[in-house]
């Protein structure tokens, strides 16, 4: 069977490293980007079952990407994981408006992002 892909989208090194380490770790291959820009560009070059994105990072942000990749055809079937340390409701909202499947909040528990990941990509345990 073949692994499922996941695109980290998040400019804090550390948590890159943490999504990357969690998720390797129940079976998912991992790819980084280190902003928007970067992780649009890494979507269109390389089919994602997953793309997981950090909400307040520079050049663009996480809503801004998640609205463009919902504009792309190439892109739009693909299921958005937004985190961020934002908790609001406005910000959960606004998330869900630019097109995110799933929003959690900052710190995530290793057990709670696989357990999304698993079931936005459709990976059973």
């Amino acid at each position: 069977m073949t692994k499922k892909s996941v695109l980290a989208v998040e400019d804090g090194i550390t948590m890159r490293l943490f999504y990357r380490d969690v998720l390797e770790k129940a079976g998912f291959v991992v790819e980084e980007a280190a902003n928007g820009i970067e992780g649009l560009e890494r979507a269109l070059m390389t089919r994602f079952d997953l793309m997981v994105v950090d909400i307040n990072m520079p050049k663009m942000n996480g809503y801004e990407m998640v609205r463009q990749v919902r504009d792309n055809p190439a892109l739009r079937s693909i299921p958005v994981l937004t985190i961020s340390t934002e908790e609001k409701d406005d910000d959960v909202v606004k998330a869900y408006e630019a097109g995110a499947n799933f929003y959690l909040v900052k710190p995530v528990r290793p057990d709670e992002l696989t357990a999304v990941v698993r079931l936005l990509t459709g990976s059973i345990a």
